[in-house]
């Protein structure tokens, strides 16, 4: 049984593509990417059917990821078929639990950063689109720091179900 996880940004063209590159990068060096199916979308369909912020891509090209991308909305019925909705911000943690039809969906969004330990109070990843470079390779910094607790967790959850 697949396990599914969904990360979800704002339009889909920068922070969630690239903790979806990332995450999914772990999930392949962890030997777990026939088990773990990884996607992103957005809150809002601005950008559908749009690739990647071009910084996003650089970013992600410039360390190894992959850029390719193609935005789209996050969907109320993608629930049944989730098994875990990352948030990147706080924003978008409570879009996602007022889009979920049951509570038990609402239990499945998580914010990305409570799975870094050193991320204190402090659990949103900030929008990089209106600034510089800085704010895509902080944005990466982020999501790599986050994605080994976050691995650690869907790994732990895919052995569970195996047992």
């Amino acid at each position: 049984m697949t396990y599914r996880v969904c990360f979800v940004c704002t339009g889909n063209i920068c922070r969630s593509p690239m903790a979806e590159s990332v995450f999914r990068a772990h999930v392949a060096e962890d030997g777990l990417d026939g088990r773990v199916e990884v996607d992103s979308a957005g809150t809002g369909g601005w950008h559908e059917g749009d690739g990647a912020d071009p910084r996003t891509v650089s970013v992600l090209d410039a360390h190894g990821y992959d850029g390719a991308h193609t935005a789209r909305q996050f969907q109320p019925s993608w629930f049944s078929r989730l098994d875990l909705v990352i948030a990147l911000d706080h924003g978008h943690l409570k879009a996602l639990r007022r889009l979920a039809p049951t509570p038990q969906d609402a239990a499945k969004v998580r914010l990305l950063r409570s799975y870094d330990p050193s991320a204190g109070d402090d659990l949103d990843v900030p929008d990089p689109y209106y600034g510089g470079m800085d704010g895509f390779e902080e944005c990466l910094e982020m999501v790599e720091a986050a994605s080994e607790g976050l691995l650690a967790a869907v790994r732990e959850d895919v052995e569970g179900r195996v047992a």
